[in-house]
Protein backbone atom coordinates (compact mmCIF):
# COMPACT_ATOMS: atom_id res chain seq x y z
CA UNK A 1 0.00 0.00 0.00
CA UNK A 2 1.21 3.26 -1.21
CA UNK A 3 1.50 5.55 2.12
CA UNK A 4 2.37 9.14 2.54
CA UNK A 5 5.97 9.12 3.09
CA UNK A 6 6.24 7.09 -0.20
CA UNK A 7 4.69 10.37 -1.78
CA UNK A 8 7.53 11.95 0.27
CA UNK A 9 10.13 10.04 -0.50
CA UNK A 10 9.35 9.87 -4.00
CA UNK A 11 8.87 13.82 -4.42
CA UNK A 12 12.09 14.32 -2.75
CA UNK A 13 13.92 12.11 -5.03
CA UNK A 14 12.63 13.65 -8.39
CA UNK A 15 13.56 17.36 -7.20
CA UNK A 16 17.20 15.74 -5.92
CA UNK A 17 17.36 14.66 -9.50
CA UNK A 18 16.15 17.86 -10.91
CA UNK A 19 18.88 19.63 -9.04
CA UNK A 20 21.82 17.41 -9.77
CA UNK A 21 20.37 17.76 -13.51
CA UNK A 22 20.71 21.68 -13.74
CA UNK A 23 24.45 21.39 -12.07
CA UNK A 24 25.58 19.05 -14.10
CA UNK A 25 24.41 20.75 -17.19
CA UNK A 26 24.95 24.00 -16.22
CA UNK A 27 29.01 22.89 -15.76
CA UNK A 28 28.68 20.88 -19.11
CA UNK A 29 27.31 24.21 -20.97
CA UNK A 30 29.15 26.80 -18.78
CA UNK A 31 32.43 27.12 -21.03
CA UNK A 32 31.25 26.95 -24.74
CA UNK A 33 27.83 29.37 -23.90
CA UNK A 34 29.78 31.78 -21.97
CA UNK A 35 32.42 31.47 -24.48
CA UNK A 36 30.09 32.09 -27.27
CA UNK A 37 28.27 35.71 -25.45
CA UNK A 38 31.71 36.46 -25.02
CA UNK A 39 32.54 36.45 -28.17
CA UNK A 40 29.13 38.37 -29.21
CA UNK A 41 29.92 40.87 -26.85
CA UNK A 42 33.38 41.95 -28.06
CA UNK A 43 32.12 41.68 -31.63
CA UNK A 44 29.28 44.27 -30.72
CA UNK A 45 32.18 46.84 -28.64
CA UNK A 46 34.00 46.67 -31.70
CA UNK A 47 31.29 47.88 -33.86
CA UNK A 48 30.33 50.32 -31.72
CA UNK A 49 33.76 51.74 -31.59
CA UNK A 50 33.53 51.70 -35.45
CA UNK A 51 30.43 53.44 -35.91
CA UNK A 52 31.86 55.94 -32.97
CA UNK A 53 34.63 56.48 -35.29
CA UNK A 54 32.74 56.85 -38.56
CA UNK A 55 30.67 59.76 -37.04
CA UNK A 56 33.64 61.54 -35.59
CA UNK A 57 35.25 61.42 -38.86
CA UNK A 58 32.51 62.63 -40.47
CA UNK A 59 31.78 65.46 -38.34
CA UNK A 60 35.55 66.06 -39.04
CA UNK A 61 34.49 66.24 -42.54
CA UNK A 62 31.91 68.63 -42.52
CA UNK A 63 33.64 71.14 -39.76
CA UNK A 64 35.92 70.98 -42.74
CA UNK A 65 33.46 71.83 -45.41
CA UNK A 66 32.06 74.02 -43.85
CA UNK A 67 35.84 75.70 -43.32
CA UNK A 68 36.15 75.80 -46.77
CA UNK A 69 32.60 77.13 -47.50
CA UNK A 70 33.48 80.23 -45.25
CA UNK A 71 37.50 81.00 -46.74
CA UNK A 72 35.71 80.38 -50.74
CA UNK A 73 32.93 82.84 -49.69
CA UNK A 74 35.97 85.31 -48.98
CA UNK A 75 36.92 85.22 -52.97
CA UNK A 76 33.72 84.44 -54.44
CA UNK A 77 31.19 87.07 -52.83
CA UNK A 78 32.58 90.23 -51.94
CA UNK A 79 31.08 93.08 -54.96
CA UNK A 80 28.34 90.55 -56.15
CA UNK A 81 25.73 92.27 -54.68
CA UNK A 82 26.84 95.64 -54.58
CA UNK A 83 24.55 98.47 -54.79
CA UNK A 84 21.78 96.07 -54.62
CA UNK A 85 18.72 96.71 -52.45
CA UNK A 86 17.82 93.73 -50.14
CA UNK A 87 14.90 92.68 -47.51
CA UNK A 88 15.68 89.80 -45.38
CA UNK A 89 12.32 88.43 -44.18
CA UNK A 90 12.31 85.53 -41.64
CA UNK A 91 9.54 83.43 -40.68
CA UNK A 92 8.97 81.82 -37.21
CA UNK A 93 10.51 78.12 -38.56
CA UNK A 94 13.82 79.90 -39.93
CA UNK A 95 15.10 82.04 -36.83
CA UNK A 96 18.56 79.75 -36.38
CA UNK A 97 19.59 80.59 -39.41
CA UNK A 98 18.80 84.15 -40.08
CA UNK A 99 22.09 85.37 -38.93
CA UNK A 100 24.69 83.56 -41.07
CA UNK A 101 22.49 84.30 -44.05
CA UNK A 102 22.83 87.94 -43.19
CA UNK A 103 26.76 87.85 -42.82
CA UNK A 104 26.70 85.98 -46.42
CA UNK A 105 24.81 89.39 -47.81
CA UNK A 106 27.05 91.69 -46.54
CA UNK A 107 29.91 90.10 -47.09
CA UNK A 108 28.47 90.05 -51.11
CA UNK A 109 28.22 93.92 -50.66
CA UNK A 110 24.35 94.26 -50.58
CA UNK A 111 22.46 97.15 -49.43
CA UNK A 112 19.91 95.59 -46.55
CA UNK A 113 16.80 97.92 -46.90
CA UNK A 114 15.66 95.94 -43.28
CA UNK A 115 15.30 92.72 -41.66
CA UNK A 116 11.37 92.49 -40.81
CA UNK A 117 10.37 89.02 -38.36
CA UNK A 118 7.02 87.86 -38.79
CA UNK A 119 5.88 86.20 -35.62
CA UNK A 120 4.37 82.89 -35.07
CA UNK A 121 1.20 85.04 -34.31
CA UNK A 122 0.69 86.28 -37.99
CA UNK A 123 0.59 82.72 -39.52
CA UNK A 124 -1.30 81.28 -36.61
CA UNK A 125 -5.21 80.77 -38.47
CA UNK A 126 -6.67 82.00 -35.12
CA UNK A 127 -5.87 85.31 -36.31
CA UNK A 128 -7.33 85.19 -39.85
CA UNK A 129 -9.86 88.12 -39.05
CA UNK A 130 -7.69 89.98 -37.40
CA UNK A 131 -4.81 90.30 -40.07
CA UNK A 132 -7.96 91.00 -42.44
CA UNK A 133 -9.11 93.96 -40.33
CA UNK A 134 -5.30 95.24 -39.96
CA UNK A 135 -4.16 95.60 -43.59
CA UNK A 136 -7.28 97.68 -43.93
CA UNK A 137 -6.72 100.12 -40.96
CA UNK A 138 -2.85 100.08 -41.15
CA UNK A 139 -3.35 101.82 -45.47
CA UNK A 140 -2.10 104.83 -45.55
CA UNK A 141 -2.69 107.53 -48.86
CA UNK A 142 0.12 106.06 -50.57
CA UNK A 143 0.36 102.53 -49.19
CA UNK A 144 -3.81 101.51 -50.34
CA UNK A 145 -5.46 98.88 -50.21
CA UNK A 146 -6.57 98.87 -53.46
CA UNK A 147 -5.70 95.79 -55.49
CA UNK A 148 -4.55 93.81 -52.68
CA UNK A 149 -6.56 89.68 -52.37
CA UNK A 150 -10.22 89.67 -51.75
CA UNK A 151 -10.00 85.94 -50.81
CA UNK A 152 -11.14 86.53 -47.25
CA UNK A 153 -7.31 85.28 -46.27
CA UNK A 154 -5.80 87.11 -43.78
CA UNK A 155 -2.30 86.01 -43.99
CA UNK A 156 -2.51 86.54 -47.90
CA UNK A 157 -4.07 90.24 -47.80
CA UNK A 158 -1.13 91.01 -44.90
CA UNK A 159 1.27 89.60 -46.82
CA UNK A 160 0.31 91.54 -49.77
CA UNK A 161 0.36 94.85 -48.30
CA UNK A 162 3.72 94.42 -46.64
CA UNK A 163 5.14 93.47 -49.57
CA UNK A 164 3.85 96.56 -50.97
CA UNK A 165 5.91 98.95 -48.97
CA UNK A 166 8.64 96.96 -48.23
CA UNK A 167 9.49 96.37 -52.23
CA UNK A 168 9.61 98.43 -55.21
CA UNK A 169 6.74 99.25 -56.45
CA UNK A 170 5.91 98.44 -60.39
CA UNK A 171 6.76 100.64 -63.17
CA UNK A 172 4.47 103.62 -63.12
CA UNK A 173 3.25 102.98 -59.77
CA UNK A 174 4.01 105.98 -57.31
CA UNK A 175 6.04 105.02 -54.61
CA UNK A 176 5.48 104.68 -50.87
CA UNK A 177 5.99 107.60 -49.19
CA UNK A 178 8.77 106.74 -45.83
CA UNK A 179 5.99 108.34 -43.55
CA UNK A 180 3.57 105.83 -44.61
CA UNK A 181 6.29 102.98 -44.38
CA UNK A 182 7.14 103.55 -41.37
CA UNK A 183 3.12 103.95 -40.51
CA UNK A 184 1.88 100.75 -41.84
CA UNK A 185 4.88 98.41 -40.07
CA UNK A 186 4.24 100.18 -36.97
CA UNK A 187 0.68 99.06 -36.93
CA UNK A 188 1.60 95.20 -37.36
CA UNK A 189 4.71 95.73 -35.31
CA UNK A 190 2.27 97.27 -32.54
CA UNK A 191 -0.39 94.49 -32.81
CA UNK A 192 2.80 91.84 -32.20
CA UNK A 193 2.95 90.26 -35.72
CA UNK A 194 6.23 90.95 -37.15
CA UNK A 195 9.27 92.66 -35.64
CA UNK A 196 12.05 94.92 -37.24
CA UNK A 197 15.75 95.15 -36.73
CA UNK A 198 15.83 98.39 -34.23
CA UNK A 199 12.46 99.21 -35.72
CA UNK A 200 14.64 100.61 -38.83
CA UNK A 201 13.39 99.93 -42.69
CA UNK A 202 15.24 102.24 -44.56
CA UNK A 203 13.37 102.06 -47.75
CA UNK A 204 12.14 99.89 -50.26
CA UNK A 205 14.03 96.29 -51.57
CA UNK A 206 14.22 95.46 -55.54
CA UNK A 207 14.62 91.30 -53.64
CA UNK A 208 13.78 89.44 -50.79
CA UNK A 209 15.07 86.28 -48.97
CA UNK A 210 12.80 84.75 -47.18
CA UNK A 211 14.21 82.74 -44.31
CA UNK A 212 12.23 79.81 -43.77
CA UNK A 213 13.14 76.22 -41.86
CA UNK A 214 10.99 73.25 -40.86
CA UNK A 215 7.32 72.21 -41.68
CA UNK A 216 4.60 72.43 -38.56
CA UNK A 217 3.90 69.52 -36.77
CA UNK A 218 1.38 70.83 -34.71
CA UNK A 219 -2.61 70.40 -35.44
CA UNK A 220 -2.92 73.69 -37.07
CA UNK A 221 0.28 72.49 -39.42
CA UNK A 222 -1.45 72.35 -42.52
CA UNK A 223 -3.12 75.84 -42.43
CA UNK A 224 0.46 76.74 -41.23
CA UNK A 225 2.43 75.47 -43.95
CA UNK A 226 -0.49 77.11 -46.62
CA UNK A 227 0.33 80.16 -44.98
CA UNK A 228 3.65 80.13 -45.39
CA UNK A 229 3.48 79.40 -48.88
CA UNK A 230 0.81 82.61 -49.42
CA UNK A 231 3.43 84.83 -47.80
CA UNK A 232 6.05 83.64 -50.50
CA UNK A 233 3.46 83.91 -53.40
CA UNK A 234 2.90 87.39 -52.17
CA UNK A 235 6.43 89.14 -52.02
CA UNK A 236 7.34 87.37 -55.31
CA UNK A 237 4.51 89.11 -57.08
CA UNK A 238 6.57 92.33 -56.65
CA UNK A 239 10.30 91.41 -56.67
CA UNK A 240 13.23 89.00 -56.65
CA UNK A 241 12.95 86.41 -54.14
CA UNK A 242 14.75 82.95 -52.77
CA UNK A 243 13.89 80.89 -50.13
CA UNK A 244 16.87 80.37 -47.20
CA UNK A 245 15.76 76.79 -46.18
CA UNK A 246 16.26 73.98 -44.02
CA UNK A 247 15.15 70.78 -45.67
CA UNK A 248 13.20 69.62 -48.86
CA UNK A 249 10.45 67.11 -47.61
CA UNK A 250 6.94 67.07 -45.25
CA UNK A 251 5.54 70.09 -46.91
CA UNK A 252 7.82 72.99 -45.52
CA UNK A 253 8.38 76.04 -47.91
CA UNK A 254 10.97 74.69 -49.82
CA UNK A 255 9.32 71.64 -50.93
CA UNK A 256 5.70 72.87 -52.05
CA UNK A 257 8.07 75.93 -54.58
CA UNK A 258 9.91 72.79 -55.93
CA UNK A 259 6.78 70.86 -56.46
CA UNK A 260 4.46 73.75 -58.12
CA UNK A 261 5.78 73.86 -61.88
CA UNK A 262 4.54 77.98 -61.51
CA UNK A 263 6.51 79.16 -58.22
CA UNK A 264 9.41 77.30 -59.47
CA UNK A 265 10.07 79.22 -62.15
CA UNK A 266 10.21 82.59 -60.54
CA UNK A 267 11.20 81.08 -57.19
CA UNK A 268 14.48 79.94 -56.64
CA UNK A 269 15.51 77.72 -53.43
CA UNK A 270 18.20 76.59 -51.19
CA UNK A 271 17.80 73.83 -48.95
CA UNK A 272 20.82 73.70 -46.48
CA UNK A 273 20.95 77.30 -46.00
CA UNK A 274 21.54 76.05 -42.15
CA UNK A 275 25.40 76.06 -43.04
CA UNK A 276 27.71 77.66 -44.52
CA UNK A 277 27.44 76.04 -47.85
CA UNK A 278 23.86 76.91 -47.92
CA UNK A 279 24.60 80.66 -47.22
CA UNK A 280 26.73 81.04 -49.84
CA UNK A 281 24.96 79.72 -52.31
CA UNK A 282 21.89 81.78 -51.03
CA UNK A 283 23.53 85.21 -52.07
CA UNK A 284 24.53 83.11 -55.21
CA UNK A 285 20.92 82.35 -55.74
CA UNK A 286 20.21 85.94 -55.63
CA UNK A 287 23.00 87.13 -57.60
CA UNK A 288 21.59 85.09 -60.24
CA UNK A 289 18.16 86.08 -59.94
CA UNK A 290 18.64 90.13 -60.07
CA UNK A 291 21.42 89.51 -63.22
CA UNK A 292 19.96 87.15 -64.68
CA UNK A 293 16.19 87.03 -64.18
CA UNK A 294 16.87 83.55 -63.50
CA UNK A 295 15.05 81.03 -61.06
CA UNK A 296 17.31 77.97 -59.59
CA UNK A 297 16.69 74.91 -56.75
CA UNK A 298 20.04 74.41 -55.14
CA UNK A 299 21.28 72.19 -52.04
CA UNK A 300 21.39 68.75 -51.23
CA UNK A 301 17.98 67.15 -51.16
CA UNK A 302 17.18 64.71 -53.54
CA UNK A 303 14.97 67.47 -55.34
CA UNK A 304 17.70 69.60 -56.17
CA UNK A 305 19.18 69.43 -59.32
CA UNK A 306 22.57 71.33 -58.76
CA UNK A 307 23.79 72.26 -55.52
CA UNK A 308 24.57 75.60 -56.59
CA UNK A 309 24.17 78.15 -59.46
CA UNK A 310 26.74 79.25 -62.44
CA UNK A 311 29.10 80.97 -60.36
CA UNK A 312 29.03 85.03 -61.57
CA UNK A 313 31.70 86.56 -63.75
Amino acid sequence: MINFRYHVVSLTAVFLALAIGLVVGTAALNGPVADSLEGQVTGLRKDNQNWRQQVSNMEKQLALEEDFAEEISQVILPGTLTGRRVLVLTLPNGRDHTEGVLKKLQQAGATLTGRVELQDKFINPDNNTNLLELAVTAARPTAQTTGLPGNGHGVETSSALLASVLLDRPQGVAPVSDADRRAVLAAYNNAGYLTTDNNKVTGSAEAVVVVSGQPYVDKDSEKRDESVVKIAEQFDRTGSIVVAGKGSVGGNLVSVVRGDPVLAQTISTVDNANTVQGQLVTSLALVEQLTEKKAGQYGVGDNAPSLLPKLPQ
